[in-house]
């Protein structure tokens, strides 16, 4: 009999994990969109760090954001409990945010924008130099937008599973919280010391240095295409969420795709989501700069 009851124990413990391997997967797909964006700028955040100091700083964000997944895993898991209805509105939430911030960052790219003087960039260069960059104030404000980021991984993830039992919620969303943070910390470190490791091949001889030669060519490119990604997922991932959470506009673009054959019905969504992102994330600029400024006047 306990034989019986050890095998039916471990079978139940089979079933668990294989439900949490296939939802965690599930979930991670979901949010591979939010996964780049948080990639790409977190390794902008910690760019213009001097080179020895740059790994240091990537673990104090990544600690910082443990941090938050320790906080944010338990308060999804308990809105999914208490509050299950708030769900939808906290993903619709962070989606507008998501759109907002990708036509933020296009506003400033195109707009704003200002070309710095030989003076300015020497000033940089020389406080690159000397280590004199606010190590402090961008560790802060790394974490602040891995906080935003994770909060919405984790609410995604929650959208995935909240029908599961208790047990399945909480180990899919730690695993995602775990796995997440490693993944994207450990990518950032070896995209911020990928310059190091092109200039110390670039000093060897033969293959090596020419190896070393095309990362350090490289590297930039890698840096600008993440950016570039990173905002288009702002648009995709925002504009799926609020799309998903609004149904007379998600049934609209169904039935306009479902006759355009296999490759455009799945296509032209994907098209109209990235549309509608950009258009919320138009929206809400309009909305909250204004009342921004007059808050800062005001205060």
């Amino acid at each position: 009999m306990a034989g019986a009851s050890l095998f039916a124990l471990l079978d139940d413990i089979a079933t668990i994990l294989d439900d949490v391997a296939l939802m965690t997967k599930k979930a991670a797909s979901k949010t591979a969109g939010v996964l780049g964006d948080d990639l790409a700028l977190n390794a902008q955040q910690v760019s213009g760090v001097v080179a020895k100091r740059e790994l240091p700083v990537v673990w104090s964000v990544a600690k910082g954001s443990f941090v938050n997944k320790l906080i944010l895993v338990p308060a999804a898991l308990a809105l999914n409990q208490f509050a299950p209805v708030l769900v939808t509105p906290m993903l619709m939430i962070g989606g507008a945010y998501l759109c907002y911030e990708g036509v933020e960052k296009l506003v400033h790219h195109f707009f704003h924008r200002s070309k710095k003087t030989v003076e300015q960039a020497s000033e940089e260069l020389e406080a690159l130099k000397e280590g004199a960059v606010d190590e402090k104030g961008k560790v802060k404000g790394a974490i602040r937008t891995d906080f935003v980021l994770s909060a919405e991984i984790i609410v995604i993830s929650l959208k995935v599973v909240k029908d599961e039992p208790f047990l399945t919620q909480a180990l899919v969303l730690s695993a995602i919280a775990l796995f997440m943070t490693i993944g994207v910390y450990g990518l950032v470190a070896c995209i911020v010391k990928l310059d190091d490791l092109g200039l110390f091949l670039s000093q060897k001889s033969g293959v090596l240095q020419r190896v070393g030669r095309g990362i350090l060519w490289f590297a930039p490119f890698l840096m600008k295409t993440l950016s570039i990604v990173g905002t288009i997922a702002m648009f995709l991932v925002g504009g799926q969420i609020l799309v998903h959470g609004i149904p007379p506009v998600h049934h609209w673009i169904q039935h306009v795709s479902h006759d355009m054959g296999a490759v455009l019905e799945s296509v032209v969504p994907i098209l109209f989501d990235g549309v509608f992102g950009v258009l919320a994330g138009a929206v809400v600029l309009a909305v909250v700069h204004p009342l921004m400024k007059l808050a800062g006047k005001g205060h």
